[in-house]
């Protein structure tokens, strides 16, 4: 007399359960994972544009250094009198290079304390009892 064999049954089905779990587990992962990608990605892209915006700026003031420095050579009052310009305009755009990487130090950070969140249990440093 063959007997049924329930627990090759309940095994059959806990690891078929299993395997949903696991699988379910892993798509989770896998849109976080997803997520945290996409989001790391617009960080580098904005990171990106604001060292192209920073790099546009720098090459625009060598480009009017250099204007500077023809200007001072030629020894012409004219041209010396345009480099009072020029050296405003270089002026201005060491205010916007400190303002863009002041800007991109406050965005960097915010993304970089937004995608690694710490507890502020972590943070706290145990001090010795006296």
């Amino acid at each position: 007399m063959n007997t049924p064999d329930y627990c090759s049954s309940s095994t059959a089905t806990d690891s078929s359960m299993a395997h949903i779990s696991n699988n379910r587990r892993t798509q989770t992962q896998t849109k976080t994972t997803t997520t945290e990608e996409s989001g790391d990605a617009e960080m580098w892209d904005s990171l990106n544009h604001n060292f192209r915006q920073v790099q546009t700026v720098l090459d625009r003031n060598r480009v009017l250094i250099q204007q500077v420095n023809e200007n001072h050579r030629s020894r012409i009052p004219d041209n010396m009198i345009k480099n009072v310009a020029l050296i405003q305009e270089i002026n201005g755009n060491i205010s916007k290079v400190v303002s863009l990487y002041s800007n991109l130090s406050s965005n960097f950070s915010s993304n970089f304390h937004q995608h690694n969140p710490k507890s502020d249990s972590n943070d706290k440093s145990e001090s010795p009892e006296a």
